[in-house]
């Protein structure tokens, strides 16, 4: 960006669920901050006939599922937008044998740096303290990627104006959602002030879905809108 003087970024998504000729937009917060977790629950394994001379680790992780979810429902403000989802749950090889290890992995998504901070306390000390509760330990890691994607006013003001030149006032959704979706245009948006937008694509399957199909009746509004902002952002 230094090398070649930018001094605004400006990006676009296409977004199934949104009619085809539409546009969807809001000022400062409109994708989640993205952070992913792995915690592996160590105890002691055995025979699964004589479960009390072990100290059972997927027991325990189930536990530990539950008690992560409570920080959502019950720890958080629930006007406040936070996503924790374990998704990834190894343990054991055999039907007979209660293993070691269980090893529990997820994904935390925020709008607010504060929840990321608490997020990321909150699960250790519950593992912490379930595990404790049942004479087993944890180990827990935790990784920071993509940040929370933010709009620039200037920048949101230029892209909702494009987007109206081309398809009307209705057709734009000037205080969309924001999407707990996680991007890596966030990176850029930290170097240099812009917006995001999102175009629509129709009544096809999401994004990521095997099934999902771009809409090639989408391409005239995604190529008119560019040169519209170019326009727009560069008129006297």
């Amino acid at each position: 960006m230094d090398r070649f003087g930018i001094s605004q970024v400006f990006s676009m998504h296409n977004w199934p669920g949104m009619a085809v000729g539409e546009f969807a937009i809001c000022d400062g917060a409109i994708s989640s901050a993205l952070d992913e977790f792995d915690i592996v629950v160590k105890g002691k394994g055995g025979h699964a006939a004589k479960p009390h001379l072990t100290t059972d680790p997927i027991v325990i992780a189930a536990q530990i599922v539950i008690g992560i979810q409570t920080l959502v429902s019950r720890k958080t403000d629930s006007q406040e937008s936070l996503v924790i989802s374990v998704t990834k749950l190894s343990a054991g090889t055999a039907y007979n044998v209660i293993p070691e290890f269980v090893e529990i992995s997820g994904t935390i998504r925020t709008l607010k740096s504060s929840l990321r901070d608490f997020a990321e306390n909150h699960i250790r000390s519950c593992a912490e303290g379930i595990a404790s509760a049942f004479d087993a330990e944890i180990v827990f890691k935790h990784r920071r990627l993509e940040p929370l994607m933010f709009n620039y006013t200037e920048g949101t003001n230029f892209a909702i104006r494009a987007a109206r030149g081309l398809v009307g006032h209705d057709a734009v959704d000037s205080n969309a959602k924001p999407s707990m979706g996680s991007e890596d245009f966030a990176y850029m948006l930290e170097a240099r002030p812009g917006a995001y937008i999102r175009l629509g694509n129709g009544s096809t399957a999401y994004v990521h879905d095997p099934a999902y199909d771009f809409n090639d009746e989408a391409l005239p509004y995604g190529i008119g809108y560019w040169v519209n902002l170019v326009e727009t952002i560069l008129s006297p």
